[in-house]
């Protein structure tokens, strides 16, 4: 039988985060002491009383099918938090909540590109950005942050990048897999050159906002330049903060014309959130700051210790990360040699596949985020696997010849 699949699908591959991650729990299973700082889930667990949440919820009858775009109790909750922590104003028809943050992109995504439309993506990018344009015939155009502007996107690199084919900008601070904050003097910036582009969305992914350090505060460009708001999705979620990968939802606040394509777009497909993962979204959101305070100062302490470490290797350049929780070394120096095993290393992947079948540390290849050599590493574990960790990269590193 010949079988075939939609075009749509050529050359489209696995996230590289989920790639690595599964050759880590392949080797696991065989009985590798394998380290995977592959994915970037928190280590901790759901807030108690969020979890108590879901489950009066469920008690109560809350198990039906619920609104495509979300239940009312939640919006209510995004609204505030919208107004409470970013300054920005939206309407229940101006906000919607889907399966993850994930789901948000691919929604607005499917709503409005077109075959030939383009989509500003800055480098380094987290994977599903320029995987899910492609998927509906828009081309990504990628405006690359350098190592030494911090990895922030600078005005007139995405003015370079700006073309009238281009159907969206998106702007992903605190940033995975840098950590780079934009703030909201470089947001202004930004924001200059984006008025000469009235027909450009601008997706602002603030999924890390709350996991900042050493004093730094993120900023949301729709508050920022309130001009823009208009054309601005808001995207953020529980994943990250409140310890929810698994609850799975996202949400974002657009405009109304926006969100009402979306939801025509999430009906069609998955229609709404689980009732209950709502429900605790909506206590996560309402309830009090002790735990992301808690988690925040941890993550704080993880990246310094890991990035000290990771500098004290020679051959490793590593920026300090000013949000989210990942390190991002510089494996430049390692390139063009030969592991202990004998492997030769002529990419940041080569690098990446090394280290985990020798030293059985997964990381993720800087090349997966549109930005070589560089590694991906994520610090959401403990502090005593963290030191496992940059003590097998300094001894894999310090095996090369």
């Amino acid at each position: 039988m010949s079988r075939s699949f939609a075009h749509r699908l050529n050359g489209l591959p696995a996230p590289a985060t989920i790639e690595m991650a599964r050759r880590a729990r392949a080797l696991k299973a065989e009985g590798r002491p394998v380290i995977s700082l592959a994915l970037g889930e928190p280590d901790f667990a759901t807030p108690p009383a969020v979890v108590e949440a879901a489950h009066q919820a469920a008690l109560a009858g809350q198990t039906k099918y619920p609104p495509v775009d979300g239940t009312p109790a939640l919006k209510a909750a995004i609204a505030r938090k919208f107004a409470r922590e970013n300054g920005l104003d939206y309407t229940p028809e101006q906000i919607m909540v889907s399966n993850g943050g994930k789901q948000v992109i691919f929604n607005a995504f499917m709503a409005t590109l077109n075959a030939g439309d383009e989509v500003v993506v800055p480098t380094p990018y987290w994977v599903s950005y320029p995987l899910i344009a492609r998927m509906f015939g828009a081309t990504p155009v990628f405006a690359p942050c350098r190592e030494e502007d911090g990895f922030r996107l600078r005005a007139d690199v995405l003015a370079q990048a700006l073309t009238p084919r281009t159907r969206w900008v998106v702007l992903n601070f605190p940033n995975n897999p840098t950590g780079a904050i934009c703030p909201a003097e470089d947001l202004a910036a930004l924001a200059k050159v984006l008025r000469d582009y009235p027909d450009v969305w601008i997706l602002s992914d603030e999924i890390y906002e709350h996991l900042v350090f050493d004093g730094a505060r993120s900023a949301s460009i729709a508050a920022v330049a309130p001009d823009l708001k208009d054309r601005t999705l808001t995207l953020n979620g529980v994943s990250k903060a409140y310890a929810m990968t698994g609850w799975r939802v996202g949400f974002a606040g657009g405009p109304a014309d926006l969100i009402t394509a979306m939801r025509g777009v999430q009906g069609n497909a998955t229609s709404g959130v689980c009732s209950i993962a709502q429900a605790a979204a909506a206590a996560a959101l309402d309830g009090p700051p002790d735990l992301v305070q808690t988690m925040v100062a941890t993550y704080s302490r993880r990246r310094t210790n890991v990035v000290q470490a990771l500098r004290a290797v020679p051959g490793l350049t590593c920026a300090m990360p000013e949000g989210a929780f990942y390190a991002y070394p510089g494996v430049a120096a390692c390139l063009g040699r030969t592991t202990a095993a004998g492997r030769q290393l002529e990419t940041d992947h080569d690098f990446a596949a090394a280290l985990l079948d020798e030293e059985f540390v997964a990381t993720v290849p800087g090349s997966a985020f549109g930005q070589s050599p560089y590694l991906r590493l994520s610090c959401a574990t403990s502090d005593e696997v963290l030191a496992e960790a940059c003590q097998r990269i300094a001894r894999f590193v310090g095996g090369l010849t």
